[in-house]
């Protein structure tokens, strides 16, 4: 551990709770050197959707460098990706009736949100961008001015402008798509009119707070009322982890812009991509680009992930399934020790308990940890545990990883309940 210490800067955070040497990882587990195994409740942040190392997308990237299939082309053709846009258009756009550009940006999320906001200021003509209480959308500075934590703003160094924040839904009992329009159509209420509304459907760093089919409607139809392009950020949320390949699907809305990175290379490599509605295609060549926009491994892995997984529905019921068994186990947790948790939140493999503070959290992952599981908090005071397993998890690892959690609450519950009075 001492070149981790002596070496890498502070910024690290998720190595200062899990403190120890990964060597290798499959399907749901990550292993030690000396061959301790952790159940892996985080998967790179919503990255490994399809667990580590999964066998069917290593075999498709090992054949492709094998043949030494092209690995950077910065944004000129190559078969890999149309393979991968290929996939796209016949597993995900028809099936759903979309029709959307893509653009590949810089590998991050966060570049896939600077260009999406860019784009919507540069189709407008307008600069104002509409975000949410309690959103997170990345820590570049264009990504990071329509995010609402404070810890990650304050790392800016800058005043982070040209944003205007209302209220997500069920924040402090105020309807904030009421607040919002009534806002629109008053001359005198100090709003500039927004180019772009950008929303996660469920806010993955944010708490898990999961907007309801009727809200987004609702705030889709403003948007069209008032000429103003809706952003979903799927980047969390997106590639199944509610349940469906889109978080938007179950509310029958069509996004202008959709923002999509993490899980859509599939195996964990680099990829981001921005969709859009073909007639917001305005770029310039160049415009946004990026050294790494080409990363064909990527591509390779991403194809043969949706030609897998998302060729029928067969998937989608399989995360069905597990994301009862959470919800059954984390409900039942929080009814039998109701004084140190206010209740469950998320949809799908992206739930969470909702602790009663942050130390309440802390220690019962802390726990997890030492009996072999990792898994992360959320929130503004990082007051929600957040299960977020590979969606390939079977229904036995998930068993396993839901009695270590009931374990590390009963182990620890009698001296958090001793505190608290």
């Amino acid at each position: 551990m001492d070149i981790f210490t002596q070496k890498e800067s502070n910024v690290q955070s998720y190595a200062n709770n899990f403190p120890v040497v990964f060597s290798t990882a499959k399907g749901s587990h990550l292993y030690t050197k000396e061959g301790d195994a952790y159940l892996d409740f985080l998967a790179g942040a919503g990255s490994l959707n399809y667990g580590h190392n999964n066998d069917i997308l290593k075999q498709a990237l090992l054949e492709y460098i094998e043949q030494d299939g092209l690995t950077h082309g910065l944004d000129m053709h190559s078969d890999a990706k149309a393979q991968f846009l290929l996939a796209m258009q016949r597993y995900i756009f028809a099936p759903r009736r979309l029709d959307y550009k893509v653009q590949f940006t810089g590998p991050t999320g966060t570049n896939a949100v600077e260009a999406a906001i860019k784009l919507a200021r540069k189709v407008t003509g307008r600069t104002n961008i509409v975000s949410f209480t309690n959103g997170f959308h990345g820590c570049s500075l264009g990504a990071l001015a329509v995010t609402g934590n404070q810890h990650h703003r304050g790392g800016a160094g800058m005043s982070l402008n040209g944003v205007t924040r209302i209220p997500y839904e069920g924040y402090a009992d105020t309807d904030g798509l009421s607040l919002f329009s009534a806002m629109l159509d008053d001359n005198s209420s100090g709003l500039d009119k927004p180019a772009g509304v950008i929303v996660e459907v469920v806010q993955g760093e944010g708490g898990l707070n999961a907007a309801s089919p009727q809200w987004l409607r609702r705030l889709s139809d403003i948007c069209k009322q008032h000429d103003i392009l809706l952003i979903v950020d799927d980047i969390q949320a997106g590639c199944g982890r509610t349940g469906t390949f889109f978080s938007f699907e179950p509310a029958e809305i069509k996004p202008d812009i959709v923002t999509l990175s993490k899980s859509i290379g599939g195996y964990g490599l680099p990829l981001a991509v921005v969709l859009y509605k073909p007639q917001y295609d305005v770029w310039k060549p160049g415009e946004h680009n990026g050294t790494f926009r080409g990363n064909n491994h990527a591509f390779v892995t991403a194809a043969k992930a949706l030609e897998t997984y998302w060729a029928d529905d067969k998937f989608a019921q399989h995360i069905d399934q597990r994301a009862s068994q959470v919800t059954q186990c984390i409900e039942k947790v929080s009814q039998q020790y109701s004084s140190l948790f206010n209740g469950v939140k998320g949809r799908g493999l992206m739930q969470g308990i909702e602790c009663l503070d942050g130390d309440v959290a802390h220690q019962i992952t802390q726990e997890c940890f030492h009996q072999g599981m990792v898994i992360e908090t959320a929130g503004p005071d990082d007051e929600v545990i957040k299960f977020f397993c590979p969606l390939t998890i079977t229904a036995s690892e998930l068993d396993k990883g839901l009695a270590i959690f009931k374990s590390a609450v009963d182990k620890v519950a009698p001296r958090l309940i001793k505190q608290a009075s």
